[in-house]
């Protein structure tokens, strides 16, 4: 009996002795310039551990706790987006685990730059026709952080553009400066073209795109006005026809007339000349 309690308590000591693990991996992902932390704990780390985050800025020296972050369960993500103010700063964040008396080490991830980090898009685009092309109307999913951000109005964003033509599946891409309101010229008239559109700038080249937008550079010719040019070619066509055999009718009965009309004058002239006239005396 002794000796069990001798063993428990030395279990009961070994297991105090054991350190908190320190976390697995910790992650920031960006989508559209709003930055996010996930934490995966360590191996037989306790359910009720709670989770402790601060960030370092590349023109810092010290690290920062993050308020909101200070107290994350298992699989909670932690917002990074106002700390992470300077677009163009590179940052770190560190986290550690915290259960009763214990704290574990930290684990830090890698380099974070907020602008090449992130993932712009999709855009909002709506596609209408302007006779040979089309005019796209687009919206960035950054708007609104462009109104409040002097630092993202200054990137210069390009819309890069791939337009499919539906008959034929014909593509080309193209890259055009961002504006609410674009062109895609020089396209053939009563077509149907459709157009994928991502984003990109000088410092990010990852993107999601747009779904696909479709639209007829002018309104085709529907199946009603091609029966009407049908029935008025084949009325044209009879009417044609009819005209000319009623010419060429016209014409016989002139000639016809003509030689009958010529006949009866030679006849008239030969009763009429002295021989005639002798013979029938």
């Amino acid at each position: 009996m002794l000796l069990l309690l001798l063993l428990l308590l030395l279990h009961l000591q070994l297991g105090l002795c054991v350190p908190l693990p320190a976390p697995s991996n910790v992650s920031i992902s960006s989508y559209n310039m709003m930055h996010s932390l996930r934490v995966w704990p360590g191996p037989r780390t306790p359910p009720e551990a709670r989770f402790v985050v601060q960030t370092l800025s590349s023109r810092g020296s010290r690290w920062r706790s993050v308020a909101e972050c200070s107290n994350l369960k298992s699989g909670q993500t932690c917002n990074l987006t106002n700390d992470f103010t300077d677009v163009f700063d590179h940052y770190r964040a560190r986290v550690r685990a915290v259960a009763s008396n214990q704290t574990s080490k930290w684990t830090i991830s890698r380099q974070f730059q907020p602008l090449s980090d992130t993932v712009l898009g999709p855009p909002d685009v709506s596609v209408s026709g302007c006779g040979n092309c089309l005019i796209l109307q687009v919206r960035n999913p950054t708007e609104d952080l462009l109104e409040h951000s002097s630092q993202l109005k200054d990137v210069l964003w390009d819309l890069v553009l791939s337009v499919r033509r539906t008959r034929d599946g014909a593509e080309f891409r193209l890259t055009l400066p961002y504006k609410p309101e674009s062109t895609v010229s020089y396209l053939q008239p009563g077509v149907e073209y459709c157009v994928t559109a991502s984003f990109s700038s000088s410092f990010s080249q990852k993107s999601v795109s747009s779904e696909r937008r479709c639209s007829f550079t002018s309104p085709p010719p529907d199946e009603h006005s091609y029966l009407v040019l049908l029935g008025l070619f084949v009325l044209f066509s009879i009417t044609a026809f009819l005209l000319l055999v009623g010419w060429s009718f016209r014409s016989q009965v002139q000639t016809c007339s003509f030689y009958q009309l010529n006949l009866r004058s030679q006849t008239s002239c030969l009763m009429k000349t002295p021989l005639t006239q002798e013979t029938l005396t």
